[in-house]
Formats: C-alpha cells, sequence, structure tokens
C-alpha cells in the first residue's frame, strides 16, 4: 500500500524533527500520530527534491507541495492510460443487463492496453462516490415508477364572490433510472384521482414501467405488511390492465422511496415555490401551469452532475426498456362488498340487480364502472 500523502504543515514538521531535533523515523511518527513509512517517504521526497534544512526564506506550502510532489502530480495527470467518460459508463450501467464487465470489455476494445479491470472497477468506484454522499440505490432503465403526493397543495378560488379557496393535491411520479418526472393536480387524494393521475402519468411517459412503487397510503394498500402488503382490488385491476406489478415500498424504509421524496421536494421547491404568487379559479389552470414548469424541468433543466436532461435520459435509457401502452386506457372502476337480499337482489347505487339464487344471503364483490358510479347517491 502506497504511503499516505501528508499535509505541508505536517511535511515541515516532519523535516524539523528530523533535521533540528535529530529524532529518529519511529519517534517522528509516534509524535506525530502517523506511519513510519510516511515519515520515511516525506523524508525521501526532501532529498530527492534537493532541498535543505533550513527552507529557503518565503517557501510557501504551494512551493513546497510543488517540491516534494511535482513529480507525482495529480491522481488524474499521472493516469498513464486512456481515461473513460465516466458519465457515460455511469448512464450505460442503468441499461438493463449492462454490468461493469460489459462495459469494461468495451472499454479495452476502443483503448487495448488500457486499464485492468481491477483498476477501472475502482476508478468508477471513486466516480461513484462523489455523486451523492448518502446510500446510492441502482436503478434499472424502465423497472420502476415512484408514486406519491407532495406534502402541500396548490391554493385553488372556487368561488369568487366569496373567495373561498380549496386546495389542490399534487400527484407525483418518478421513473428511477431517467428521473423523468411527472405532476398533476386533482381535488383528493381518494381512489378516483389517484387511478387518474396515475393513467395520466403513463400516458406521459409514453410507456409502462415493471413496477409501480407506492407508499402504504391507504388509497393503495388496503394493509401494510413487510412481506405481504394487500394492495386496493382497484388498483390491482388497474396494473393488470397495463400488464405492470405495483411493490408497495415497506413500512418504516423510506430509503425505499427515496426517489419520488426528492422528486417531490424538486416539485414543491421548482414548482410549488414559483406559482406562489399567482391566482387559479380551476383545476385546469393549475395543470396548465404545471405542465409548462414541467416542460422546463425535463426538457431543457440539466441535472446536475451528469450534463443531460430528464428528457434525454428517458429516451436513451427507459424507454428501450418501458412496456408498450396498452391500445385503450384503463377506465376507473370500484369495487364494492354487497350482501345478497333474500329475494336474491343485490342493491347498488339505489338499483337493484338480481343474481342466481344459489347466492342468496351471501356476500359478493360488485364492480362499478363509470356509468354506474353516476348513479351512486
Amino acid at each position: 500500500m502506497p504511503a499516505e500523502r501528508v499535509a505541508m504543515r505536517q511535511a515541515r514538521e516532519i523535516i524539523c524533527l528530523k533535521f533540528s531535533a535529530g529524532l529518529k523515523t519511529r519517534e517522528i511518527a509516534r509524535r506525530l500520530g502517523l506511519a513510519p513509512s510516511t515519515v520515511r517517504e516525506t523524508l525521501r521526497r526532501f532529498e530527492s527534491a534537493g532541498l535543505s534544512w533550513p527552507l529557503p526564506d518565503g517557501m510557501s506550502d504551494t512551493d513546497l507541495e510543488a517540491a516534494l510532489y511535482g513529480n507525482r502530480g495529480s491522481k488524474r495527470g499521472h493516469r498513464g492510460h486512456a481515461e473513460p467518460d465516466w458519465l457515460l459508463v455511469h448512464r450505460e450501467l442503468r441499461r438493463k443487463h449492462v454490468t461493469l464487465l460489459i462495459v469494461w470489455d468495451e472499454y479495452i476494445a476502443a483503448n487495448p492496453g488500457g486499464y485492468s479491470y481491477s483498476r477501472f472497477c475502482e476508478l468508477y468506484r471513486g466516480f461513484e462516490a462523489k455523486l451523492s454522499p448518502t446510500m446510492r440505490q441502482t436503478h434499472v432503465a424502465g423497472e420502476r415508477l415512484f408514486v406519491d403526493y407532495a406534502g402541500d397543495g396548490v391554493p385553488v378560488v372556487i368561488d369568487r364572490l366569496t373567495g373561498e379557496m380549496r386546495k389542490a393535491q399534487i400527484f407525483v411520479a418518478v421513473l428511477g433510472a431517467s428521473s423523468f418526472t411527472f405532476a398533476w393536480a386533482g381535488w383528493t387524494q381518494a381512489l378516483p384521482d389517484w387511478i387518474d393521475a396515475h393513467v395520466r402519468a403513463l400516458g406521459a411517459i409514453g410507456g409502462v414501467p415493471h413496477l409501480l412503487v407506492p407508499d402504504n397510503t391507504k388509497t393503495a394498500v388496503i394493509k401494510a405488511c413487510l412481506y405481504d402488503p394487500q394492495v386496493n382490488r382497484t388498483y390491482a385491476e388497474m396494473a393488470a390492465h397495463y400488464d405492470t406489478a405495483i411493490l408497495p415500498a415497506r413500512p418504516r424504509r423510506p430509503r425505499d422511496k427515496a426517489k419520488v421524496e426528492q422528486a417531490v421536494l424538486i416539485v414543491e421547491r421548482w414548482l410549488l415555490g414559483r406559482l406562489r404568487h399567482r391566482i387559479f379559479y380551476s383545476l385546469v389552470e393549475v395543470n396548465a401551469a404545471i405542465a409548462d414548469l414541467l416542460k422546463h424541468l425535463n426538457d431543457e433543466r440539466p441535472l446536475r452532475r451528469l450534463g443531460v436532461t430528464r428528457r434525454q435520459l428517458l429516451e436513451q435509457i427507459d424507454r428501450p426498456a418501458l412496456k408498450p401502452l396498452p391500445a385503450e386506457p384503463y377506465e376507473f372502476s370500484e369495487w364494492r362488498r354487497c350482501r345478497v337480499g333474500i329475494d336474491y337482489h343485490v342493491e347498488i347505487a339505489a338499483h337493484y340487480y338480481s343474481v342466481p339464487h344459489r347466492f342468496a344471503r351471501a356476500e359478493v364483490d360488485a364492480r362499478l364502472d363509470r356509468a354506474d358510479r353516476r348513479n351512486l347517491p
């Protein structure tokens, strides 16, 4: 293992203790809390640089560092091989079935005699560590769509005479790999608005991910469980219509949905913060304003560390892995538990429907589509 590179303050102390106090290497290391090999390496560089004690007057730490480590150069400059485009490597690894070994094989094919596989992995891990100081989750292209509601809503004037206001709830969806973000305003977080927002989100994305990852909201999950959560039947029916699956975030595991929490934060700051001085009189106005800001967020504003927009990542990474949309969007339906009367009729929305007589006194599941729901009291 190479000796540690020391700060110039410690380098001056090492040189002073060696040539002024005449201490041995191990004693200097003990006093300064350094490894003996580090002290020996610093003294070797001091002699190789042709310096003498005392150091010349006016020699700054920058001059001393240049004398001691000038031939070493920076870590990047010292590399003697062609440097990969780490941003491109990072984007490629988000594609399904792509591994570091595959990317390294392609790199070696283009640059014979380049970095060994172990060194390539080491350098990439160093680059990856600079992207975020927290635990990094690997999001596979087209795999997951994270969904949630923003904590704050948008006030909407519903009565111009009295000035009465009602808050619109903001639904947020974000793709894991590309961070493509969708937002939609609805009046409530109830099941009809929840399903409608999902249908609109999938339509805006133009494809279907393999998994939907909601929070453990009662709208989506009837019974939260670490191993076998019970999903709302209408929500599960919608997922089946789009040939996808639902994987709720685990209870008390906030990192399972860290992606959407970050997206919610961006929506609250990027969208709601810019709309705070505007007055809206309908949901149509709110969603039009959100759409304008989302276009700038997804299509024009590049991601800080990757240098490309969310839309570009969607087209390059997520799009090839997404499933196609069905021919028709999902039409909302609601399931209700009803008991059949002794006359083998069941009451639904103030209407009576006959069922086979063998179901008399039994509980049955009734499915209400959009036409049925118009007759609800």
